[in-house]
Parts: structure tokens; sequence; C-alpha cells
């Protein structure tokens, strides 16, 4: 994954600062995300990982695939990742994109996976305890993962908090055989 993440990381970058200087950030988010729905669908991955496809015919079959929905810029952007055979990477190029868009707003997204569905109070909680620490507004995206068996996992930048059970017991369990 983290080859992944170094390959978007300069696309990402360069997308945000030219959205940032064109004053159009939330377009481009809402754009990045479209494409990297698209760019995620199965049929549309092997699509594009078919040797035969041209790069130029990849580009222009994800274009159609979109709809119509595209400006001039995200075809450029397509055509783009297409010749350098880098389409696959919208999805991270997309979230890499929102974790600068969110620094520069003085924001950060928290990922929340709890054993069990939380409660608004507990939520806030969260997110107040976060914004303490990290200094700046926290996003939390909740969901629930039963395999956790008690607890939560917090995910926000570079910081993680493992509060599950889970964890708690592989912590213990790699104690005791050392």
């Amino acid at each position: 994954m983290s080859e992944l993440t170094t390959a978007a990381r300069p696309y990402a970058r360069a997308i945000f600062e030219m959205a940032d200087g064109a004053g159009n950030l939330t377009e481009w988010s809402d754009s990045l995300d479209f494409m990297s729905v698209v760019a995620s669908n199965g049929a549309v991955k092997e699509l594009l990982s078919t040797p035969t496809m041209a790069k130029h015919s990849g580009a222009d079959a994800f274009i159609k695939l979109c709809d119509g929905k595209l400006g001039d810029a995200e075809k450029n952007l397509v055509n783009l990742l297409s010749e350098n055979d880098r389409l696959s990477l919208l999805p991270e190029i997309c979230v890499l994109f929102k974790a600068l868009k969110d620094e520069s707003e003085g924001s950060v997204e928290a990922l929340v996976s709890s054993a069990k569905k939380l409660t608004k109070a507990e939520e806030d909680e969260i997110s107040k305890a976060l914004k303490k620490r990290l200094g700046r507004d926290v996003k939390l995206k909740v969901s629930v993962d039963e395999s956790l068996l008690g607890g939560a996992i917090i995910r926000a930048g570079d910081l993680v908090i493992d509060g599950s059970l889970k964890g708690r017991l592989s912590k213990l369990t790699s104690t005791m055989v050392n």
C-alpha cells in the first residue's frame, strides 16, 4: 500500500496546488471522489488492466464511462494518468488530496472502527478528545467492525489509537509469548 501512496503523492500534491490556486478545492474533491468510485469498480479495473488496452484507449474508455461528468481539467488528468499507466492510483490520489485539503482547512478526518454502533454522545466525546489532542477540527467517519470484540480503533492522520479488546488480547498474547 505504501508503494501506491508514494506513486500517488506527487499527483495529489499537484492537483491540490492547482485547485487551491484556482480556489476550487471542493469541486476537485467531488470530482476525485467520483473518478475514484469509477476507478474502483471491478469491471473497470479489469478493463483498464488488459494489456491490449492502449494508453489512449484506456483514457477514452474511462472518460466515456464517466458519462460527461468530467470537465477539461479532469479529462487532462485522466489522460496523463493513463499515459503513465497510473489510472489505478485514482482512489489513493483522492485520499491524499482530501488529507491535503483537510490540513489546509485546519481539520483532520478520523476513522473510528468500533465493535458496536456508537451513540451520538460517544461520537461527540471522541471528536472533542481528538480535537484537544490534535489541535484541529475533527471530522469523524464511524464504522462498525464486530471482529474487534469490544472497544474501538481510531485513526487520524499518523495517529492510531487501538482501544479494542482484540488489540489488547493481541498485545497480551505477544507479551506472554516473549
